[in-house]
């Protein structure tokens, strides 16, 4: 959920079921040079939540 105006260390509240949480900082790295090496990033898993 975007939070504009927000800057990292923040807390956004959403009110309600949502609650608030913390705003945290985005990796801003690339993984490019891993998949051209040939690496796999697997999808996140849901399945083994019972």
């Amino acid at each position: 959920i975007p939070a504009y105006g927000k800057t990292v260390g923040d807390k956004v509240s959403y009110g309600g079921l949502l609650g608030e949480a913390p705003i945290m900082p985005v990796n801003t790295l690339s993984s490019a040079g891993f998949v051209n090496r040939g690496g796999r990033i697997p999808a996140p898993i849901h399945s083994l939540n019972n």
